[in-house]
């Protein structure tokens, strides 16, 4: 058996659009809060974390709202460890639009994972706000990896 590296990066999978609201980013999202395959569950936790943002902000166009918060919190700079000469350097690199989308989704699902004492829904709909209203903990965390992006600036030279 020979053992090697790819060359190439993995063809991505398409997502598809999700039933109801027939949009890539929120199917998207549904797949990254679902756990151990139960999309139905996934399904009912994100709509109805979209009704609580309906009621709470008296917005008819959910999708908009949940648009503008990943928008929000979508890191535009993000710092990559390089190794030149025995020295690992923290290089800023700009993020491509859909990598930032990605981790915009995530940090917005993990903070609402790690919160107690509510249901997943009403977490998730908290985080949503949170973003849309440029607080919270997805938009600090896209603010410090901007600050180390930023901080790490003499390195940028390293990029290639």
């Amino acid at each position: 058996m020979c053992s090697f590296m790819r060359r190439r990066r993995a063809q991505g999978k398409e997502i598809l659009a999700d039933p109801k609201l027939s949009s890539k980013i929120v199917g998207k999202f549904i797949n990254m809060v679902m756990l151990e395959g139960k999309k139905a569950v996934a399904e009912k936790m994100v709509y109805g974390a979209f009704e609580i943002l309906k009621k709470q902000l008296n917005e008819p166009d959910v999708l908009k709202i949940f648009h503008k918060a990943i928008d929000n919190a979508r890191p535009r700079l993000e710092v990559k460890p390089r190794r030149v000469g025995g020295a690992t350097y923290q290089v800023p690199i700009e993020v491509r639009q859909e990598r930032g989308t990605s981790i915009a989704l995530r940090w917005i699902r993990d903070f609402a994972r790690n919160k107690k004492g509510k249901s997943m829904q009403e977490k998730l709909a908290d985080e949503i706000i949170a973003a849309y209203k440029n607080e919270g903990s997805a938009i600090k965390k896209r603010d410090d990896t901007h600050k180390m992006a930023e901080s790490n600036k003499a390195f940028a030279h390293f990029r290639w």
